[in-house]
């Protein structure tokens, strides 16, 4: 379809300004940007009278599946980058077409971590290595099977991770870390073998305070002052990641709503009630998972640090982006989880425009696409018509009209239809699991 949105309040995500404007859209693509654009019947018209739009969201931490991926682009997120699942599980939404009601997706494939393996023995979703030459064996399958990127676990041992990063570069690829439940590797050592990306923005606070790590005793914990970060060593920290170019996702959301737990964030919103009404096996995993509220205490303790740290490497020129986990932790929210991360920036102390540039601009940056997150012409046309100014206030980026993905013009309701049916879903996982034993028997 070619459209134009006549009179749009178009924010420029790189000038970090608004300009009122016309986007012509054709082939799926932005087409034209003009104050006047001519008059072509092979067009049709939309005139948001004034209404803003912002380019579609990346959220830069996921953990997506077939069966809630609608979900993420009904909330205005039209790309997310997967850090860990299984390439060949992903065919159907990595494979689909740019104008699908799902969100486009640069995805890891199954998590490397070391014996015992924090997510138990070896799956089709990860896999524990204890030599180099398994390590750089799972590589190249990844590389083979289609991987983007790869992710290396807490558990992994230095020797390992170097394997994999070296491996990994063989083939131009990028490696990203959690570190968050490791016992010996940090953010600083992750960074001198080569790793790029840290999730979680984890490993920095083992650094910053050398004497913990999250199975610390109860005494190591309580020396820390949670509530008043270590400014000091953060700048120290931070300005070594810098040396190495890191890039930092904190996923703040994820943090954050396992701090408040019953008070969790959950607004008002047709996206959290079509969740609810189809998301029940997410919601029945979150209720679950809130029955642990001293695991979930010890995540949510964290959550000033982290932001801490988010908004000094930023101030320092590192490059941080914006993830959520969904749908790890409690209540991130497919989709919606990425407007509380904004919030939360906002709350970190970036402004409205350095948010948004954390889930635009600055998150295709670091993916290396010049294609997405930004409005320009020649790039794919993900807009997000948003009912008010969101550097004004950032809670603005909830209030949806509607949005054009890859050239198609989408209701919020329209992609809520487009959830898949539970015998749908079963089916395609059935028939994944078949397919990936016999591809590793």
């Amino acid at each position: 379809m070619s459209i134009i949105l006549e009179n749009a309040q178009l924010v420029d995500v790189e000038a970090g300004v608004i300009q009122r404007t016309n986007i012509s859209i054709k082939g799926g693509f932005v087409h034209e940007i003009a104050t006047t654009i001519q008059e072509n019947s092979q067009f049709k018209r939309i005139d948001l009278n004034g209404q803003y739009v912002i380019p579609g969201l990346i959220d830069m931490h996921v953990h997506i599946k077939e069966a809630f991926a609608p979900f993420f682009t009904a909330s205005g997120v039209t790309t997310v980058r997967n850090t860990g699942g299984n390439i060949l599980e992903l065919q159907p939404l990595i494979q689909a077409d740019s104008s699908d009601p799902t969100p486009r997706v640069i995805s890891a494939d199954r998590i490397i971590d070391g014996p015992p393996g924090l997510w138990g023995e070896t799956s089709p979703w990860s896999i524990n290595v204890d030599t180099v030459e398994l390590a750089k064996k799972e590589v190249k399958r990844q590389i083979q099977a289609g991987a983007d990127f790869i992710k290396v676990y807490g558990l992994l041992k230095k020797e390992l991770i170097q394997a994999v990063v070296e491996e990994a570069g063989m083939y131009g690829k990028e490696v990203s870390a959690d570190l968050l439940h490791s016992p010996s590797v940090t953010a600083l050592d992750a960074a001198a073998l080569g790793v790029k990306w840290f999730e979680h923005a984890a490993g920095v606070l083992q650094a910053v305070y050398p004497n913990w790590t999250i199975q610390s005793s109860e005494e190591q914990w309580e020396n820390i002052d949670w509530n008043q970060p270590n400014d000091e060593n953060i700048q120290n920290v931070c300005d070594m990641l810098l040396t190495h170019e890191a890039i930092l996702c904190p996923t703040l959301v994820l943090y954050d709503q396992q701090k408040q737990s019953r008070h969790k964030w959950e607004p008002r919103h047709e996206v959290i009630k079509g969740i609810y009404d189809k998301g029940q096996s997410l919601i029945n995993q979150w209720q679950h998972i809130a029955q642990y509220t001293e695991s979930l205490k010890r995540m949510g303790i964290q959550t000033t640090h982290i932001q801490a740290i988010a908004k000094a490497y930023s101030s320092m020129g590192g490059r941080v982006v914006a993830g959520t986990d969904t749908p790890a932790g409690v209540w991130t929210f497919p989709g919606m989880a990425l407007h509380r991360e904004l919030e939360l920036f906002v709350e970190a102390g970036f402004s409205p425009i350095e948010a948004i540039r954390a889930a635009t601009i600055h998150a295709a940056s670091a993916l290396k696409r010049k294609d997405i997150g930004a409005i320009k012409v020649g790039t794919v046309a993900d807009i997000v018509v948003l009912k008010e100014n969101p550097l004004l206030d950032i809670k603005a980026t909830q209030q949806i009209s509607f949005l054009v993905k890859g050239g198609k013009v989408y209701t919020i309701q329209e992609l809520l239809q487009a959830i898949p049916n539970l015998k749908e879903v079963e089916k395609h996982y059935e028939q994944f699991i078949e397919t990936f034993k016999m591809m590793t028997d």
